[in-house]
């Protein structure tokens, strides 16, 4: 048995944001294959270990975000000698039935992301009833309690769209347009809505972040048809360099932020075309609940008291890129 001295120091560790794989560190896994993010008919194959956990997440394929929240649960099952099974989809029914069908295999614990809280809620109350602890993640914080969860680990998306705000608006800027790429996922909604009790002036757009081009015309289509628009606020990644383009198709003089890293908004970053970027250090996200599972499991012990695990927000622009460079390179940031 993994020893509970020495679990509770990687705990601690991982806590803190410290936790670094071995020597090279988890490489992202951005490949098309069966075990990709997204893919809903196939598991990456179990760590090994007594204790098993299904991590079920909305990610949508190819995400390099939700690549790595699951490099931060396979380290953690490596580390910790847990069986880690990781399952996405981002449709919410089928995302309900991936909980369905691993409260049906009995796992030990399991961890869920709730952008659509509403669609989770009868599978997460199912599987608290089987006797299997829940850790929520990522979205849905206000709801995790409500269902029966351990605990939450996350970031307060309303905190981060006002610390996001406050950023936009010492910058100069004064009117911004808010692009949210999924819809019914609540969590974007409260990073816009925080985003405006900061700076104001927000106008908000949808997109689909599975249409890249489409999501990109659009922004340019609302960048030139209101030249005041100075300021574009991503809410993903991927979204981010989509609004890049299109600031520059449309000729705008409007700064593009964002949330979350890969390496295009890195250099982008480095280059200046990206102001900054909020990041909830998504490879927590996946590696603490599984920590917390495993203690509560051998020891008992809960975390939280009650109030989410925050794993963010963090800010990073062009004072701190070259010290999260590296880690956002090997998958781990």
């Amino acid at each position: 048995m993994f020893s509970l001295k020495k679990l509770a120091g990687v705990a601690a560790i991982a806590a803190a944001g410290l936790v670094l794989s071995a020597c090279s560190g988890p490489t992202a896994d951005n490949s098309s294959g069966s075990n990709a993010p997204g893919t809903s008919s196939a598991a990456v194959p179990s760590s090994g270990g007594p204790l098993k956990v299904a991590v079920v997440t909305h990610g949508s394929a190819g995400d390099a975000f939700w690549n790595v929240v699951k490099n931060g649960a396979e380290q953690a099952g490596k580390d910790l000698n847990v069986g880690v099974d990781y399952f996405s989809d981002g449709d919410p029914g089928n995302q309900a039935r991936l909980i369905d069908n691993a409260v049906a295999q009995k796992v030990g614990g399991l961890v869920v992301s709730m952008a659509n809280p509403q669609a989770l809620q009868t599978s997460i109350q199912n599987a608290v009833k089987a006797g299997i602890p829940v850790i929520t993640i990522n979205s849905g914080e206000d709801f995790s309690a409500q269902f029966g969860a351990i605990a939450h680990v996350g970031q307060s998306e309303g905190l981060a769209g006002q610390g996001a705000g406050q950023r936009l608006k010492a910058a100069g800027k004064t009117k911004l347009l808010c692009v949210i790429h999924e819809a019914g996922n609540i969590g974007q909604n409260q990073r816009c809505d925080g985003a405006k009790q900061t700076f104001g002036n927000v106008t908000t757009l949808q997109v689909d972040i599975s249409n890249p081009t489409d999501a990109q015309a659009r922004i340019r289509g609302a960048l030139q048809s209101d030249p005041s628009i100075d300021a574009v606020l991503a809410l993903n990644s991927q979204v981010a360099a989509r609004a890049v383009a299109a600031a520059k198709e449309a000729s705008s003089k409007a700064q593009v932020a964002t949330f979350d890293l890969n390496a295009d908004v890195v250099a982008a970053i480095k280059d200046g075309s990206i102001l900054f970027a909020v990041d909830q250090q998504q490879y927590e996200q996946g590696y603490l609940p599984i920590v917390f599972l495993k203690l509560y499991k051998e020891n008992g012990n809960t975390i939280g008291g009650g109030h989410p695990v925050q794993t963010g927000p963090g800010f990073v622009d062009k004072t701190n890129i070259d010290t999260i460079a590296p880690y956002a390179q090997r998958g781990t940031r």
